[in-house]
């Protein structure tokens, strides 16, 4: 797989996050004015929790996002409580997936025939919001994810969003660990032995907005830029399209 599916297109609204929750802060707080600003005059939220693993009902893991979107007037509801999931997706106003196992999310997605419905709508201008599991899939494919490969899904192939892959809470190298374990920017190189498209590390706390073919870093880190062949680098909290398309 390449980089060269022209993306995003002109229409694309995408907030993609690399975490909902920070240390010492509440689900989305820490970025609760950028959410205001980007769901803008939408007053209704479709939340797709088919990330979860286990241990949470999708009840309860919606409650996330409604309790922590209310005060903005904001009605969160999840997918699992409309008969007509596809048909849910092309009525939104906005869409929010959540974090959880990525493998899981893709294959979910694919079984329940949500891959064309959601690329329909995000190429029509419906806002999506993605948080780490959530973000995986915005990519070409879900081969940069951390998670586990607990399921199968039918395809590595993501939403395909953007013209690159995402690795949402990226960790640099602590010089004092003792650990001879591969690091998170192993990895990534490993993945580009056998693979072209470019790569975006997400730090904790930071996230991209894209408003059409405009791709903005925002929040307090730099982001890390992996391409096939080359030495990695930073990208500082601006407009970073040039870099990624």
């Amino acid at each position: 797989m390449n980089s060269s599916t022209p993306l995003p297109n002109k229409h694309s609204r995408l907030l993609i996050i690399s975490t909902s929750k920070i240390h010492g802060s509440e689900y989305l707080e820490y970025l609760a004015e950028e959410v205001k600003d980007f769901l803008s005059n939408k007053r209704e939220l479709l939340f797709i929790p088919y990330a979860q693993p286990s241990g949470i009902s999708y009840d309860d893991y919606t409650r996330f996002p409604k309790e922590a979107l209310k005060n903005f007037g904001i009605t969160v509801k999840g997918i699992h409580e409309f008969p007509s999931a596809p048909e849910a997706v092309a009525q939104a106003q906005a869409i929010f997936i959540g974090g959880g196992n990525t493998f899981l999310l893709l294959k979910t997605l694919y079984e329940r025939g949500l891959i064309g419905p959601l690329r329909d709508a995000i190429s029509k201008g419906t806002p999506y919001m993605g948080s780490s599991a959530g973000s995986n899939i915005t990519g070409l494919s879900i081969g940069t994810t951390n998670d586990m490969p607990i399921v199968y899904p039918p395809s590595f192939e993501a939403l395909q969003f953007l013209p690159f892959n995402i690795n949402p809470h990226y960790l640099d190298p602590d010089p004092d660990s003792k650990h001879q374990g591969e690091t998170r920017e192993t990895r990534i190189n490993e993945f580009h032995g056998q693979n072209t498209q470019k790569v975006i590390g997400l730090r904790e706390g930071s996230w991209l907005r894209v408003e059409g073919q405009q791709i903005i870093l925002k929040g307090p880190h730099s982001a890390r830029l992996f391409e096939a062949g080359k030495e990695a680098r930073e990208l500082v909290p601006s407009d970073i399209s040039a870099a990624l398309i």
